[in-house]
């Protein structure tokens, strides 16, 4: 289920406060930062955002 659009504008990486993407692969989602160099992957349960550094997924 996708994030509304409004709350997408609004959200930032907590660890550099960059804005955030979307991305969905199957029935998982997460919001992913766009900063450079950051690139941090923050899970969505339920569709609620977990902008929780240490639950982000570090880039590859």
């Amino acid at each position: 289920m996708p994030l509304e659009a409004g709350l997408l504008e609004i959200l930032a990486c907590p660890a550099c406060h960059a804005p955030l993407r979307e991305e969905q692969s199957g029935e998982a989602s997460e919001l992913v930062c766009t900063g450079e160099g950051c690139g941090l992957a923050y899970p969505v349960r339920d569709g609620i955002p977990v902008l929780l550094v240490d639950e982000a997924r570090r880039p590859a």
